[in-house]
């Protein structure tokens, strides 16, 4: 089972679409009725976890942990602290660039990949950096399989970046619950 988690309209083939309504990641009670006893083998969330605050991302963290099976995975995309571009970090900033209406009103927290990665290892993921800036800025990109969890806002997949620009990035990673010890 592959879960989407805060779909909105997005959807891809072989993946669960859910939303705040469906599976609020802040909400055990709706993840319990939810899931019951089933475990999901992947999990996949672009572009949410910069809409909840570093503590209720910590929660939501645990929550998708528990509900993984072993070995199981979590792949989060959120916009990158690191990006060297200042018209996307003034799109991005916390509280947004304007109205009450924009998407990024509501962003509570920009993540640099040493501060993400913490709050999933701290729940106790094992935790693998897909695409990053760096703190110079750098952009960093590891191969993975879009067949895994194919992220729109990413280098291959975002329409803005072609021909070789990359105009908007995500700072993307895979929190992979570990096997149990033999």
């Amino acid at each position: 089972m592959r879960v989407l988690l805060g779909a909105g309209e997005q959807r891809w083939d072989g993946w669960i679409p859910t939303g705040r309504e469906d599976l609020d990641l802040l909400d055990p009670a709706a993840w319990a009725a939810w899931f019951g006893e089933r475990r999901a083998d992947a999990l996949l969330c672009e572009h949410v976890w910069e809409h909840l605050s570093e503590e209720e991302g910590r929660a939501a963290a645990r929550l998708c942990f528990g509900y993984l099976k072993p070995g199981g995975f979590l792949r989060v995309a959120v916009p990158d602290a690191n990006f060297p571009n200042p018209e996307y970090q003034r799109m991005v900033q916390v509280g947004g660039p304007g109205p009450a209406d924009h998407p990024a009103a509501d962003h509570k927290v920009v993540y640099d990949f040493r501060r993400l990665s913490a709050v999933f290892r701290d729940t106790g993921f094992r935790v693998r950096l897909l695409e990053y800036c760096d703190d110079s800025g750098r952009f960093h990109a590891q191969e993975w399989e879009l067949a895994t969890g194919p992220v729109y806002r990413s280098q291959r997949l975002d329409h803005r970046n072609r021909g070789g620009r990359l105009e908007f990035v995500s700072l993307i990673l895979d929190a992979v619950r570990p096997l149990p010890a033999p």
